[in-house]
C-alpha cells in the first residue's frame, strides 16, 4: 500500500473531502430559512423537526444493512448511487410546494447520505490503512464544514433568487461534482465481505451497543442544535442571516476540531482524555445556551460545535480502532452510526415538545447537558487495552462458528 500522501492518492483525498462536504448542508440550510418555510408551508415546530428527524432515522436504519448491501453490490457502486440520490433529492426541493413534500425530499436525501455514512469509513480504512485517524479527521471536518456551507449559503442564495426553495435546491450542484470525481477516482472494491454474518456477530457484543449509545447521545445534541439554534435566536429578535452566521460558526468549529484532534491523538493510544475534552466543550456550550444565551452567543455555539465535531471524528476512530480488518471495522462503524443515529433522530422532536410545554428552548438545552454527563461516565469503559478482549478479531469468531456448524452437520 502506498503512503497516503503519495501523488497517486492525492485525488482520493480530494474525493474524501468532497464526499464529506455533501453530507450535512441539507440539514443545516433549513434553520436560517425556518421562518420563510413556516410562513409558506405552515409547518410548525414539530413538523419542522421532521426535516432533521426523518434523515437521522434513515441514517440509523440503513447503517444496519449497510455491510450487507456492500457485500452484495460493492462499496464503489453504492457510493456512486448514493451521491446520485443525494443530488436528485436536493433538486426536488426546488419544486416542493408543501411541508410534507419538503419532508419527503429530506427522506430521499437522508437515504443517500445514510448509504455513504455506512460504507465510507470502511473504504477509508482500506485505502489509507496507515493514516486512518488523519483521513477520518479530514472526512469528518469536511462533513462539518459542509454544515457551515449550508447554514451560511442558504439565506444568501435564497435572497438572491427570491425564494427559499433555491436556498435548499442549489446543493444539488456539489452533489453532482462529488459524483463525477468519485466516478473517476474511487477505486474498485478489492473483495467482498461477509457483511451480514459480521453484523450479526457484532450485535452480540456489548461493546457495539456501548458505542451506539455514546454516539447517539452526543449526536442528538447535533441534530437539536442544527434544528433549533436558529429558531432559538430568531425568537429573541435575530434575523435569519444572523442566525445563519451563528450556525456557520458552530459548523466551522466542528470542522476545525474534527480535523485537528485526530491529528493530535496519534495512530494508537487511549482516546478517552480527548473524548472527555470534547464533552467538556459541549457541556459548557449547552449550559451557556440554557442559562446565559445573550452573554456570548457565538462562543456558546463555537464550544458546542468544537465538542460535537471533535467527538464525532474521535468516535469514528475509536470504532475503527477496535478491529484490524477494514471490512469488519467498517461494519462496526456502520453499526455504531446505525444505532447512534436512531437515538439522535429523536431529540429534535423532544425539544419541540418541551418547547410547546414550557414556552422556550431552555429545557431542551438542559436535556442535552444531561446527555453529555451520561456519556462522560460511559466513555470510562472505552480504554484502548480493552479492545481485543471485548471485540476479538471477527475472522476468528466466524471461523469458530463455521467449524461448529460443520461438526454439527449430519
Amino acid at each position: 500500500m502506498k503512503n497516503a500522501a503519495s501523488p497517486s492518492l492525492l485525488p482520493l483525498l480530494f474525493v474524501v473531502a468532497i464526499v464529506g462536504l455533501n453530507l450535512r448542508p441539507f440539514i443545516t440550510a433549513v434553520g436560517p430559512l425556518a421562518g420563510d418555510i413556516h410562513t409558506q408551508t405552515g409547518l410548525g415546530l414539530q413538523g419542522m423537526s421532521l426535516l432533521t428527524m426523518v434523515p437521522m432515522v434513515l441514517m440509523g436504519v440503513v447503517a444496519f444493512v449497510g455491510p450487507s448491501l456492500q457485500n452484495a453490490l460493492g462499496a464503489r457502486r453504492l457510493i456512486l448511487a448514493a451521491l446520485a440520490i443525494l443530488g436528485i433529492g436536493s433538486l426536488l426541493r426546488f419544486f416542493s410546494a408543501t411541508g410534507w413534500q419538503l419532508v419527503g425530499t429530506a427522506a430521499v436525501i437522508g437515504f443517500g447520505v445514510a448509504i455513504i455514512q455506512a460504507v465510507f469509513p470502511g473504504v477509508i480504512k482500506r485505502i489509507f490503512p496507515a493514516r486512518v485517524a488523519a483521513v477520518m479527521g479530514l472526512y469528518s471536518s469536511m462533513l462539518m464544514g459542509g454544515g457551515a456551507l449550508g447554514a451560511k449559503a442558504a439565506p444568501v442564495v435564497a435572497e438572491a433568487a427570491g425564494t427559499w426553495h433555491a436556498g435548499l435546491a442549489w446543493l444539488a450542484i456539489p452533489a453532482v461534482i462529488a459524483l463525477v470525481l468519485a466516478a473517476f477516482y474511487l477505486p474498485a472494491d478489492d473483495r467482498r465481505t461477509s457483511g451480514g454474518n459480521v453484523t450479526a456477530h457484532l450485535l452480540r457484543r456489548p461493546r457495539a451497543w456501548l458505542l451506539m449509545a455514546c454516539f447517539g447521545l452526543v449526536n442528538g445534541g447535533y441534530s437539536s442544535a442544527v434544528a433549533w439554534l436558529s429558531p432559538y435566536y430568531q425568537a429573541q429578535g435575530w434575523s435569519g442571516a444572523a442566525t445563519g452566521n451563528l450556525l456557520a460558526v458552530m459548523a466551522i468549529c466542528q470542522a476545525t476540531f474534527a480535523l485537528v484532534l485526530p491529528l493530535l491523538i496519534g495512530r494508537e493510544g487511549d482516546r478517552r482524555p480527548w473524548l472527555w475534552l470534547t464533552l467538556v466543550f459541549q457541556a459548557t456550550g449547552f449550559a451557556g445556551l440554557a442559562f446565559w444565551p445573550q452573554l456570548t452567543p457565538f462562543a456558546w455555539a463555537g464550544l458546542v460545535g468544537a465538542g460535537l465535531g471533535g467527538c464525532f471524528a474521535l468516535s469514528l476512530v475509536v470504532a475503527l480502532d477496535h478491529l484490524s480488518d477494514a471490512g469488519h471495522a467498517g461494519a462496526l462503524s456502520a453499526l455504531m452510526q446505525g444505532g447512534g443515529f436512531l437515538i439522535a433522530a429523536v431529540p429534535p422532536w423532544i425539544v419541540a415538545v418541551l418547547h410547546d410545554l414550557t414556552g422556550g428552548f431552555q429545557a431542551g438545552w438542559l436535556l442535552h447537558l444531561t446527555c453529555v454527563v451520561i456519556v462522560v461516565a460511559l466513555v470510562q469503559r472505552l480504554a484502548s487495552h480493552s479492545y481485543h478482549k471485548v471485540m476479538p478479531p471477527m475472522h476468528q469468531v466466524l471461523a469458530t462458528d463455521q467449524d461448529g456448524s460443520a461438526h454439527s452437520s449430519p
